[in-house]
């Protein structure tokens, strides 16, 4: 009924409850939110519907530079991003070609220098796979041994190959190792997406003694729902869309588009340089032993791709 009696004793007798100031019974609240009207369409819906063991996945090599020559890094798989202009950073390095990248006694090592092309006091390397080496889920380790010295910042990385849900950030970018000099032996991986990028990514920071002092393997397993990053094999952060949101689109989840893959060595910039720079270390070697891509037949299979090596 409209009206019910209160079981609690009153001096004043029993208190009536008015429907028209209290919502009671099938009454419905102005704060109700019906969800059928803002549910997110079965098409825009990401990382959903696969099913698979994880733990039983299996993985194939499918690309790899063991760099067990001598010279420029093989021109097969590997091309440059070149010049300047900050990169979207602030960075001071110019990036070169193959000036500052070369391969000897089994690994490559990408250089930087203080030396003047035009306005640009330094100059580096950025090394990328695109259209030499592009996938769409995959398993990627890279054996590295850092750079010392403030204002460094390697990084090993993966941008998508053909932008198709637009600019940065809206079509992703997947941090397989950052380091900046100035935090020494501390390794960040993450995420960027339209709704987690730059100071808002999903990421994982941890402290991985001797970065510098000897190699270590830094990798990630791409899945079509969820990011696992590793180092040394061991699994450090995960991001998974389907804990964030129930019903993830492209804004968190744009990784589902093929990506390739970026190692460069940056200088000074927003985070580089954040707590200024020291170029007396120069000039600071950043050495990759290998690089290795794998696929899984069984992910391939779920997605509907062919296994290709």
């Amino acid at each position: 009924s409209a009206v019910a009696e209160s079981t609690e004793p009153s001096s004043e007798g029993p208190v009536e409850k008015d429907d028209s100031k209290y919502r009671v019974g099938g009454a419905v609240s102005d704060a109700y939110v019906d969800p059928s009207k803002h549910a997110v369409s079965g098409q825009e819906l990401k990382a959903q519907g696969f099913e698979y063991d994880q733990e039983s996945l299996t993985y194939e090599l499918v690309w790899s530079d063991e760099f067990d020559y001598e010279g420029e890094p093989d021109p097969e798989k590997w091309g440059y991003d070149v010049g300047g202009g900050g990169w979207g950073n602030h960075e001071l390095q110019y990036y070169t070609k193959a000036e500052n990248a070369s391969v000897a006694d089994g690994v490559l090592t990408i250089q930087a220098r203080k030396e003047q092309v035009g306005f640009y006091e330094y100059t580096s390397s950025r090394l990328v796979t695109r259209q030499k080496g592009d996938w769409l889920y995959c398993k990627v380790e890279v054996s590295a041994k850092l750079p010392r010295g403030k204002g460094t910042w390697p990084a090993i990385w993966m941008l998508p190959t053909d932008w198709e849900y637009g600019d940065w950030p809206a079509s992703g970018e997947i941090d397989i190792m950052e380091h900046v000099g100035y935090d020494q032996d501390v390794i960040v991986q993450s995420v960027h997406s339209t709704k987690y990028h730059a100071a808002n990514s999903k990421s994982g920071s941890y402290k991985i003694e001797g970065v510098s002092d000897e190699f270590h393997t830094y990798s990630v397993e791409w899945l079509p729902d969820k990011i696992i990053f590793s180092v040394d094999g061991e699994e450090k952060y995960t991001y998974d869309p389907n804990k964030l949101s129930k019903q993830p689109t492209k804004a968190i989840w744009p990784y589902d588009k093929r990506m390739h893959l970026l190692i460069n060595l940056a200088f000074g910039g927003d985070w580089g340089g954040a707590r200024g720079i020291d170029d007396s270390y120069f000039p600071v070697d950043y050495y990759i032993d290998y690089v290795r891509v794998y696929q899984s037949p069984e992910i391939m299979e779920l997605t509907g791709q062919t296994l290709e090596k």
